[in-house]
Parts: C-alpha cells; sequence; structure tokens
C-alpha cells in the first residue's frame, strides 16, 4: 500500500470495507471484522489508528503481524488468507490487514460456532447472519442462485397460463419451448417442472410457497410512520405488480398541465419515471428466500421509499450501484422482465436513477442497508401533503372514471357490461362478489346476461373454465379485455 492510498484511506470514515483499531487489547472485534469482510465485500482493518481516524501507530509492528497470523489461523474458519502490510505514516507505523471477498464462504468465528458466528457487514457495524442469508452465501459461493432452482413437487400446471398470457399479451398460450428457454420451466427426470423464478413470477399459489413474495404500500401523514393514510397490499404477478404499484402512488401524488410551445404537458407532482425504474429494480434483485417481511413502498410528504429483503450481493457496494456495476440475483425474473420490456439493458436501472434526479434537479437518492433490507429514498422537489393531493386529484379522478365508464358503455352498448369490466380490473371475482361491488342485494338476470356477454366477446373468462359451475368459479379479463380496456381509457382522455 502506499503513502497516498493509506493517507486517502484514513481521511475516510469507518464503513462497510474499512474499520480501524488502536490496538490488539480486544482480539475479539477484531476478528468477528475480518470475518465480516470475508463474508461481504472484502475490506481493510488498520491498527493503530483511533476510531477518529488520529494516527497512534503500534509498539512492535513485527510482533503484532506474527501474532495476528496466528490468531487468525486460530480463530477463523474455512481457513482465512488475508494480506497483512506494514505501512509507515510519518513516525508511525501501521498494521493493515486486507481481506477480499472469499469464494470459501461462508467463514464463521470459531469461538461463537458454526450457528451463530457467521458474520456480514453492514455499515461500518457487523452483524450475525440467520440461515436464510448463509443459505444465499453458500448458493452464492457455489454459482447458484436462489430463482433457478428446481421444485420438483410442483408441475407445469402450478403456472397460472392466463397470466403469462397477459403479461407478454399474446392470444395463445406460450408453449413448452418458450416457457423452457424462460427457464419458467425445466426438465426434471422425464417431465417439466416450474422453477423457483417461474413460481414467483406466474405461480398460481405464490404464496403459499413463498408467503412474503408481496408489495406493501402505504402512504403516510406527514414525514415519518406516526400516523398511515392509506395502504393496500400488492399479490399480483411481479410483472403486473409494477403498474399496481405506480397506480398506487398516482392515487396519492396530482398532476398539473404545463403549457409551452402551443402544447400542454400533464406533470406529476412525484418523479414518475425515477420511482418506476426503483420499483423494477427491487422486485428483480430482491432476495425472495428471506422470510419475515415484503417489498416495502412508503409514501411519505417528503420523499418515497423503496424497501427491498436482502442485503447487497457479495463484493457490491453503494457506490459501485451508483457507477452501474450490477449483479444478477434472480436471473429468471430478470430475463422475464427483460423480454417484457420493463429492464431495458443490465446494470443500467439505478445509474438511470441517479442521472435522472439530477436532469430533474431533485437532491440525490440515499441507498442505504438495514438490517437484512436496501432502502431506496426518493426525495420530491416539492413536499405533497395529504390534503393537497387528496383535493386536486379526487375531482380528476372522478372525471376520468365517469369519461371511462360512459366510453364503454358506448362500445358494449350496455352500462352493466362496462361497471362489471371496470370492477374485474382490479381483481378476479365471483358473481356474487361482483353482485355486491355493484352495490346488488344478490345476482341478477342481467348481471349473468352481462356476464355472458363479455364471455363471448372474450373480454372475460373462468378462472376455472373445467369446472365451470364450481362455486369457486371466478371471472377475469383476458389480454384481449385489458387491451380493450386500455384503448378506451386512451381514447377517453
Amino acid at each position: 500500500m502506499t503513502t497516498a492510498t493509506i493517507e486517502q484511506r484514513l481521511s475516510e470514515p469507518e464503513g462497510k470495507q474499512l474499520e480501524f483499531k488502536r490496538d490488539l487489547s480486544s482480539p475479539k472485534p477484531l476478528m468477528k471484522t475480518l470475518v465480516a469482510f470475508a463474508n461481504t465485500a472484502g475490506g481493510q482493518l488498520i491498527i493503530g489508528v483511533d476510531d477518529d481516524g488520529t494516527v497512534l501507530g503500534v509498539d512492535d509492528p513485527l510482533d503484532m503481524e506474527e501474532r495476528l497470523t496466528s490468531m487468525i489461523a486460530d480463530a477463523i474458519h474455512p481457513r482465512l488468507l488475508p494480506n497483512i502490510e506494514l505501512v509507515s505514516v510519518g513516525e508511525h507505523t501501521l498494521v493493515c490487514i486486507e481481506v477480499f471477498l472469499s469464494s470459501a464462504r461462508p467463514h464463521f468465528f470459531k469461538a461463537l460456532g458454526e450457528e451463530n458466528g457467521v458474520l456480514v457487514r453492514l455499515g461500518s457495524s457487523n452483524r450475525q447472519a440467520g440461515l436464510a442469508l448463509i443459505q444465499e452465501m453458500q448458493r452464492q459461493a457455489s454459482g447458484t442462485t436462489f430463482d433457478v432452482q428446481l421444485m420438483p413437487e410442483l408441475s407445469r400446471d402450478d403456472l397460472d397460463q392466463n397470466a403469462i398470457q397477459q403479461a407478454f399479451r399474446s392470444e395463445q398460450l406460450l408453449d413448452d419451448n418458450k416457457l423452457r428457454t424462460l427457464r419458467l420451466l425445466v426438465s426434471y427426470q422425464g417431465r417439466l417442472v416450474p422453477s423457483v423464478g417461474g413460481i414467483l413470477l406466474f405461480g398460481r399459489e405464490r404464496q403459499w410457497h413463498f408467503e412474503d413474495a408481496w408489495i406493501q404500500c402505504g402512504r403516510f401523514r406527514g414525514n415519518d410512520k406516526v400516523e398511515i393514510f392509506d395502504q393496500t397490499d400488492i399479490h399480483a404477478p411481479l410483472p403486473q405488480a409494477v403498474d399496481d404499484i405506480e397506480l398506487f402512488l398516482k392515487k396519492h401524488a396530482f398532476k398539473q398541465a404545463e403549457f409551452g410551445a402551443m402544447r400542454r404537458r400533464d406533470v406529476w407532482s412525484i418523479p414518475l419515471t425515477i420511482l418506476r425504474e426503483a420499483i423494477i429494480n427491487a422486485l428483480v434483485h430482491s432476495d425472495y428466500s428471506q422470510r419475515g417481511s415484503p417489498i416495502r413502498i412508503a409514501f411519505f410528504d417528503d420523499r418515497i421509499e423503496i424497501e427491498s429483503p436482502g442485503l447487497l450481493m457479495p463484493g457490491m457496494t453503494i457506490e459501485d450501484m451508483k457507477r452501474g456495476v450490477s449483479m444478477i440475483r434472480n436471473p429468471v425474473i430478470a430475463r422475464v422482465f427483460r423480454e417484457l420490456g420493463l429492464i431495458e439493458q443490465w446494470g443500467s436501472g439505478v445509474k438511470r436513477i441517479f442521472s435522472e434526479a439530477q436532469v430533474q434537479g431533485l437532491p440525490e437518492p440515499h441507498i442505504e442497508e438495514i438490517a437484512n433490507r436496501v432502502r431506496l429514498s426518493i426525495r420530491l422537489a416539492t413536499p405533497v401533503s395529504i390534503q393537497q393531493s387528496a383535493s386536486v386529484t379526487q375531482a380528476e379522478s372522478v372525471q376520468s372514471e365517469s369519461r371511462l365508464e360512459s366510453r364503454l358503455e358506448s362500445r358494449l352498448e350496455s352500462a352493466l357490461a362496462a361497471r362489471v369490466l371496470l370492477i374485474l380490473q382490479q381483481e378476479p371475482l365471483g358473481k356474487a362478489a361482483i353482485a355486491r361491488e355493484l352495490g346488488h342485494k344478490g345476482v341478477s338476470g342481467e348481471l349473468n346476461k352481462q356476464v355472458g356477454n363479455l364471455r363471448q366477446q372474450q373480454l372475460i373468462e373462468m378462472t376455472l373454465p373445467e369446472k365451470p359451475n364450481s362455486r369457486l368459479q371466478q371471472y377475469r379479463l383476458t389480454p384481449k379485455g385489458q387491451r380493450f380496456l386500455q384503448d378506451t381509457f386512451k381514447d377517453s382522455q
């Protein structure tokens, strides 16, 4: 290490890849840090420096070097071989221990045992890794990922073919070859079974297998989580969830008209292009093997926070992310999102978020690792209060929905059919539930008729076509119905 390099490191604060120690009087914390460095992103531990960066030096650097070599060999497993270097700063000598991200991870501190001694680096502190994180480290070290794993207890029928059709805007079911190319299906003992990624993306009962693979959205009053104003839970297939999250954010924002060059331009009070990139990034890079909490979107008056389960990938730092360095945690999910046009280029999302924020004159987004999650905070140009957004959007929303319903009624030649179609755009429902949404006491003959007409026009379909009289029967929009609604919405603007 050169003098210029060590002086630069001494001017930096302690963090994910840097820690200072005065001496070897407390060797256990030092060993824990080396374990955490090896398991997370590598780092440098410099002995002979106070916490505030004051250079103190060490009394007998050669003896310390020898003791460290012996201590590391005895205290850490699997065996760790860091670089230990003596560096002069003025009249002082420092001992610098450099650890690289280890291919033999997870390492553990023997004094705590194999179960409790695996540590990871979180900011400038060390944290004990749970079982899910240990398993993730083992997969990454062996070159495998969670979402490519097979689910041999399931079959092709456990993928929601209609959800796949809607996502790919296809009139026909995707054949097995296409599903295998996307790795939604994988060959196993002479049959096709879904991958973890396939179920996470399009599983019929995704939450039965992955109970935390959903999105929690909340609008809070003010700038903290003391008072929640509105919330929704999104359980849609991941590609559809992008639009559902955006709709929730729009619900609590407002747009204003700007006029220039003889044209009107609607400007939202929140940076939608940045937020969409951030949402997609969270859905693609979340660690779905983690248990305990879903992806969270929190809308405050002054900012929007997007939290996704899982720490940064091993070897990655926040600065790497800003520069556009990317590591794919979920290749199956990422491949499908790219096929759908939701991802333009690998690794460009976070860099584009920061660039776009600069172009729009917004404060730089803030990324941090907290507990077992990554949080991205996006500041708003101007705070948006609950009263402000509600007063602007309520009238606009009522007018927009009224225009859409009127146009649908004209095209379908039925006000009831128009309302049924609008209700089913939210989620699949049975006839009794549709009747309740309409404010009816029961399923009328006219409702039966219009549901039949919509099916005949292939705008809606049964969720259980093989059991038409099942009490669990529901109805949902077809891809044709989705396009019909979208086209009508555009025409009504």
